[in-house]
């Protein structure tokens, strides 16, 4: 579990091979050292386990072929820049709301508009949109972000400066594609509701 606080931002170092199952390298900054082997890891909002932990700084996940298709991971090149979580652990404060890494699928940015405040515009895959409301919670890349609107076929969310400067989201132009997990207690209430 994690909280869409983002630690750091990684690059892709290889992807390899062409044929799942896939094995991703990527180089971890200076600040996620000592993992270890069966580690969760949020890369790009995605919940992976780490394979090898490489003397040089870098650390190698084994990908799947479900998590190819479902998400944005099979579409990285080597230089992409991901956005990077190491899984809570107790006593650690949750400064976001509750990720999980199960991504729910991908949105579609549609614009960016940063002339009031940074506003990021994404049309989520279809049926995802019901689990989505006004001042509720979205992971997008991993990112814990508040919805500020809902409307039509597409949602906004409102991206703080830190946000921009500390993880790839700051990055994103319309056409780019986004990992979305939608907050796990809606789906809860959803389900609890069509039982009564």
């Amino acid at each position: 579990m994690f909280t869409g606080i983002i630690e750091a931002v990684g690059r892709v170092c290889a992807f390899h091979p062409p044929a799942a199952p896939r094995f991703l390298t990527l180089e971890a900054p200076g600040g996620l050292r000592d993992i270890v082997p069966g580690e969760s890891i949020a890369v790009a909002g995605v919940c992976l386990s780490v394979r090898r932990s490489l003397p040089d700084g870098k650390i190698e996940f084994e990908v799947m072929p479900e998590t190819l298709n479902k998400t944005t991971l099979g579409q990285k090149t080597t230089g992409d820049a991901v956005n990077l979580e190491r899984s809570l652990s107790l006593g650690q404060r949750l400064g976001g709301h509750f990720v999980y890494g199960h991504v729910d699928g991908t949105g579609t940015v549609v614009s960016v508009d940063a002339s009031l405040g940074y506003l990021v515009a994404i049309k989520p895959p279809a049926g995802l949109d019901r689990y989505l409301v006004a001042q509720g919670s979205v992971a997008v890349d991993g990112v814990s972000l508040t919805v500020a609107r809902v409307a039509d076929d597409l949602f906004t969310v409102a991206l703080v400066q830190d946000t921009i400067e500390r993880t790839t989201l700051g990055r994103l132009v319309p056409g780019d594609r986004v990992n979305l997990e939608a907050d796990m207690i809606a789906k809860y209430a959803e389900r609890l509701a069509a039982k009564v």
